[in-house]
């Protein structure tokens, strides 16, 4: 059975630069959200150019999920609530919608690293 994670930008990242410890993670069932796309596009335009932005994205784009109205409050009580970390409304609102869906947050953040629900990665 094929595990399900939530794919922050940083996972995203990893897995496209080739990193080995996200080689486990290539065939998951992703999750992600469009601003993850959002921040994963304006990354590979930095660091490489608008084809491979663009083709990424698109990859991507079949694993993005939608979010509500309580999941924007919920991730705003959740970095409300850790506002000593350095945790981007991004972050928080992808971590909340890996518990709403019940799989967990895969990332290589260190701000996660000693949180539920996170499969931390470096």
């Amino acid at each position: 059975m094929t595990k399900t994670f939530f794919f922050d930008t940083y996972a995203l990242i990893e897995l496209i630069k080739g990193n080995v410890n996200y080689e486990k993670y290539k065939n998951a069932n992703k999750l992600t959200s469009m601003l993850n796309l959002l921040e994963l596009y304006y990354a590979l335009l930095l660091n490489y150019n608008e084809h491979v932005a663009e083709v990424y994205y698109k990859v991507f784009l079949n694993f993005a999920i939608s979010y509500n109205e309580e999941t924007i409050k919920n991730a705003a009580k959740f970095r409300f609530l850790n506002r000593g970390k350095n945790l981007s409304y991004v972050d928080c609102i992808g971590y909340i919608m890996s518990i709403e869906n019940n799989v967990k947050f895969l990332t290589g953040d260190k701000e996660f690293k000693t949180m539920n629900n996170v499969e931390f990665v470096k």
